[in-house]
């Protein structure tokens, strides 16, 4: 690999200009499909296979007059301190306020808050506007038309609240970007001391990530993709791009500073550090990918976008990059001389090589304090309970909180969460019958308020009923009773040759919760299989692979559990913006295991490769990490810092879900790149010594020789004295 890599940096360095067109065309290409072809974003979770799926799919079909599917919102009335909603002037107000909803646009129904929508008391009542499509169908026309209904019965002296989902507008990137960036901007100045070198990786990065963004833009307008898709693939891109040209370009100034000439300084970077680029994105690329396993619809979208977007990055880095450095000539270096070598000898040791001298001089000590602390970290991760966000989850000022606030006052916690109870009576002789005795049933069973009378469709063979838990939607207690409702359906057919089937918002909740955590061990496993095959194949070793899988699952439980303790159990939720704790979303860890291994992977790669890389030319073992070590550790600190930046900056969305998985990776990463690869892995490398490298020769013998270290381009890498290159480096042109 090293060999073709090493070919193609002197290539894109020679060829520059044919290069760098051949990418602006292809991104102004990509550009113009986007701008022509996009379409809009979904935040619809399909579950195939479930039993709420299948009987909202049901749904869809035999009653195509209720837009099923359709987007919703629950208008919620408050009367005054002392009065009821049934007096005249209050029924006169609820009046006014049903007929402006009824005049909105894409409106299929609205239902009568005073007849069936009224509490006992008389206090609280609400009005369900359907619409034909989905939320992210609706215009600001369509939401302002809802916003001014509402207040018209504010302006008669009502409580009047908005929910649903049909409040829900497209998700827009901004602020949590710019901070990333700019913090990005200051490390890599800081790293290179050189405007151009600190600008190279953020060019390539707003480029690729262009490029991305635009590819899926383009996509999603052949096929419903989910708001997350692009955003997740955002966040992922812009951080891996920036990282892999860092590391390129670090390893480009090294070879310059040791005597290399500009051409052939880009061939050894790109062969050396490049291959460690295209190994640790092809992990992230296959973790990611392999969300598609899961089967359900969204998270493959995520995976693959973010997927495309780290394809990018890598293509980039590995020729779109050594372009540009053939274009920056000396430059690169921030002087108009060559740089000099901060591991060559004589020179003030580093940080990184101090750090290393005192991590292996108590190797085992060492160890043992980063292995505790990360087990204490993770002890939160044990009470992990996972769900969907709803309006209970949003901030108290929002309307959305005030009108689930106001209906849980009025009519008990189980009504913000109603089950939708479908009737498959088709196969019955009887359809009423079968209806009345389902609604019998569920009537009996425990934590069911109320069930609503029998609705069916227009050919009379499919009846709904809507069932009032007593319980809160995201308590146990209402998943305890879905359960319970299930296990009655073979009571029902039995009697009445009727299916009984549970779905809503809270049914495909629960089933998508069971399905994340049914999934998640599974998962973990096929990445834990993943990472020990490519690397033994990478190190030609079998510890180093036992040591990075365990310190990866070491980082993944840490992160559980400062999730766990932030999201769940409200630490430190004022600093971090938090306004509601509540069940983590269950996208998260199944999203967190695949990122997480795919990043863990990047650092073991390029601070492992690079002790191997010490030890292939010749080092005692100890020499060899605290050597390798040290010519990764600036470039590796960087780069974490990096990522942290940039994911920190999407804790300021106010989406649950971006949220949780932004603080979920930059502390994912917090724990892998300083406490698991630059603390325990030279602790553990130390102690293995050259055990570390130890491969039977059975398995040595059928495994493909990566070379991620470069030994193989030592005969390749003779001085070039093209006049070209040597203008360019003594000129800086």
């Amino acid at each position: 690999m090293a060999t073709y890599l090493y070919r193609l940096g002197r290539f894109s360095y020679r060829r520059r200009a044919l290069v760098l067109t051949m990418w602006l065309a292809l991104i102004a290409a990509l550009g113009v499909g986007a701008a022509t072809l996009s379409g809009p974003t979904s935040d619809v979770f399909n579950v195939p296979g479930t039993e709420a799926q299948q009987a909202q799919d049901l749904l869809t079909e035999r009653f195509p007059q209720a837009g099923a599917g359709g987007a919703q919102a629950r208008v919620v009335f408050a009367a005054p301190a002392g009065e009821k909603l049934t007096d005249a002037g209050n029924r006169a107000a609820i009046g006014r306020t049903v007929a402006g909803l009824k005049a909105g646009g894409q409106v299929v129904d609205v239902t009568d808050p005073l007849k069936g929508g009224i509490n006992p008391a008389g206090t609280v009542a609400y009005a369900q506007v359907s619409y034909k499509v989905q939320a992210v169908e609706l215009t600001d026309a369509d939401r302002e038309s809802l916003a001014h209904a509402a207040q018209l019965g504010r302006d008669a002296g009502l409580t009047v609240e908005t929910g649903g989902d049909a409040l829900e507008e497209q998700a827009e990137q901004g602020l949590a970007e710019v901070l990333g960036f700019l913090v990005a901007a200051v490390v890599l100045l800081i790293t290179f001391g050189s405007l151009v070198a600190a600008g190279l990786p953020l060019l390539t990065a707003i480029l690729g990530v262009g490029a991305a963004m635009s590819g899926i833009m383009i996509v999603s307008g052949y096929t419903e993709l989910s708001s997350s898709t692009p955003t997740l693939a955002l966040m992922l891109g812009l951080a891996v791009a920036i990282d892999y040209a860092l590391f390129i370009v670090s390893r480009y100034r090294h070879e310059i500073a040791r005597g290399r000439t500009g051409i052939e300084a880009a061939g050894q970077a790109v062969g050396t550090a490049g291959s460690a680029v295209t190994f640790a994105g092809l992990t992230v690329v296959i973790a990611l990918s392999a969300l598609s396993v899961v089967n359900m619809p969204v998270l493959t979208q995520m995976g693959l976008g973010a997927a495309g977007a780290v394809v990018v990055a890598v293509l980039i880095a590995l020729t779109l990059l050594p372009a540009l450095l053939g274009f920056a000539g000396a430059r690169i270096t921030g002087k108009g001389k060559r740089s000099r070598d901060p591991e060559a000898e004589g020179a003030r040791p580093t940080a990184g090589r101090r750090w290393a001298g005192l991590v292996t001089r108590r190797p085992a000590l060492t160890l043992l304090a980063g292995t505790l602390g990360l087990l204490v970290v993770a002890l939160p991760a044990l009470d992990l309970r996972l769900g969907l966000p709803g309006d209970n989850m949003l901030s108290p000022e929002t309307t959305q909180r005030k009108a689930y606030d106001l209906l849980t006052e009025g009519f008990g916690p189980g009504f913000n969460g109603p089950l939708m109870i479908v009737v498959d009576a088709s196969g019955s002789s009887d359809p009423k019958a079968a209806a009345e005795q389902a609604a019998g049933t569920i009537k009996s069973l425990k934590d069911v308020v109320a069930v609503s009378p029998a609705a069916f469709n227009p050919a009379g063979d499919t009846a709904i009923l809507q069932v009032i838990p007593s319980s809160a939607p995201d308590s146990q207690a209402t998943t305890d009773l879905v359960h319970a409702i299930r296990d009655r359906d073979a009571d029902v057919r039995g009697s009445t040759g009727a299916d009984l089937s549970v779905t809503g918002l809270t049914a495909v909740n629960i089933d998508m919760s069971a399905r994340m955590g049914s999934a998640l061990v599974p998962y973990l496993a096929v990445i834990v299989v993943l990472a020990f095959l490519l690397l033994t194949l990478l190190f030609r070793s079998l510890l180093v692979p036992i040591k990075a899988i365990v310190g990866f699952l070491l980082s993944v439980g840490a992160t559980f559990g400062a999730v766990v303790a932030v999201f769940q159990w409200g630490w430190l939720a004022d600093v971090l913006g938090v306004e509601q704790t509540g069940p983590v979303v269950s996208l998260l860890p199944v999203i967190l295991i695949g990122i997480v291994f795919g990043l863990a992977m990047d650092y073991e790669v390029f601070l492992v490769s690079r002790m191997r890389e010490e030890h292939v030319h010749g080092a005692a073992p100890k020499d060899a990490v605290v050597n390798g070590f040290s010519h990764s550790a600036r470039v590796v600190t960087a780069a974490a810092i990096i990522m942290i930046s940039v994911f920190s900056g999407f804790i300021l969305s106010p989406e649950s879900i971006i949220k949780s998985i932004g603080f979920a990776l930059a502390a994912a990463i917090l724990f892998d790149a300083f406490v698991v690869r630059m603390t325990l892995v030279p602790a553990v490398m130390t102690l293995l010594g050259r055990r570390a490298w130890a491969l039977p020769a059975w398995l040595d013998r059928i495994l493909p020789d990566i070379d991620v270290e470069g030994e193989k381009l030592r005969p390749e890498a003779e001085p070039d004295t093209a006049p070209d290159d040597a203008e360019l480096v003594g000129a800086g042109r």
